[in-house]
C-alpha cells in the first residue's frame, strides 16, 4: 500500500503473525505506516478515514488474513440522537467542569490512570509501569489534547483526544474507578461529541469496535454510528446497535 502526503510518499509495512490481544484464540496481523516518516495531523486525518489508528507516533490497522472483527466505527455528531439513558448520564454528570490542559501529563494523571488500569485490566499495575503505558498516548506530530473533567476540584476523568481536520478522535479516556454510578465512559463520548459540535466538526471516532469484545459494547449504544467495512463508511444496521 502507498499513501501520498504532503512531505513524499508514505510507505507500509505487515508485521509477523502473532496472538491477537482481543481475541486470543487467534492471530493478528497489523499494517504500519514507515516509522521514519512524519505523519502530521492532514495525513492522519486521512488515514484515519481508511480505518488507521495511532499508538504513540505509530500508525497502524489491522491486516489479519482471515478475520475482520475489528471494525472502525464514528458518530455523526449532528445527528447524534440521544437515548434515555444519555439524557439521564448528562444529566447525572452536569456538575463536572470540563477543561483542556494541553498534551503533558502530569503526576495527578499518573495516578489516575495507575488506579484506573488496576481496576480495569491489571491489578498488579504498578505506577512506573502506568508511567511507560501513557507513552502510547504521547506524539510529537498529531495535535493532541487532554481534557480534564473534575468534581469539585478532585479529577474525575481524563480523556485524550486526536485533533484531525473533520473531527475528533478519542485516543483513550481513563477514569476514577470509585464513581460506577455515573457511568464516565459514557459521558466521556457524549462530552466529546457535544466539542465536536462546538468546534463544528462533523465526526468523533472511538476507533475500533469488536462485536466479540464485551469491553466495547458501548461504542454500539451511540446511535447513528457508522461502520468501516469493505473500504466504506457506511451506516451500522439499528439490529446491530441495539442488541448490544
Amino acid at each position: 500500500m502507498i499513501f501520498n502526503t504532503r512531505t513524499g510518499r508514505l510507505f507500509f509495512f505487515s508485521t509477523e503473525p502473532r496472538v491477537c490481544s482481543y481475541l486470543p484464540a487467534r492471530e493478528s496481523v497489523m499494517l504500519f505506516a514507515d516509522p521514519n516518516k512524519v505523519v502530521d495531523s492532514e495525513s492522519y486525518g486521512r488515514l484515519i478515514d481508511f480505518g488507521f489508528r495511532r499508538s504513540g507516533d505509530n500508525v497502524y490497522r489491522p491486516h489479519c488474513r482471515s478475520c475482520t472483527a475489528c471494525i472502525p466505527v464514528r458518530i455523526p455528531v449532528d445527528e447524534l440522537e440521544l437515548n434515555r439513558s444519555q439524557r439521564r448520564n448528562v444529566s447525572r454528570n452536569a456538575d463536572l467542569k470540563i477543561s483542556h490542559e494541553g498534551t503533558e501529563f502530569n503526576d495527578e494523571h499518573l495516578q489516575l490512570y495507575h488506579r484506573y488500569q488496576q481496576h480495569r485490566h491489571d491489578p498488579d499495575t504498578s505506577n512506573g509501569e502506568a508511567h511507560d503505558q501513557l507513552g502510547f498516548l504521547r506524539s510529537k506530530f498529531i495535535n493532541t489534547s487532554i481534557l480534564e473533567f473534575r468534581l469539585d476540584g478532585k479529577l474525575l476523568m481524563v480523556s485524550v483526544v486526536d485533533e484531525i481536520p473533520q473531527g475528533l478522535s478519542a485516543a483513550y479516556t481513563f477514569y476514577d474507578p470509585d464513581y460506577p454510578q455515573r457511568g464516565l465512559g459514557v459521558y466521556g463520548v457524549l462530552a466529546l461529541a457535544e466539542e465536536c459540535r462546538r468546534r463544528k466538526l462533523p465526526w468523533l471516532y472511538l476507533g475500533y469496535w469488536i462485536e466479540e469484545c464485551e469491553k466495547m459494547n458501548y461504542k454500539t449504544m451511540f446511535r447513528p454510528l457508522h461502520e468501516y467495512r469493505d473500504g466504506e463508511w457506511k451506516l451500522m444496521e439499528k439490529s446491530v446497535a441495539s442488541s448490544k
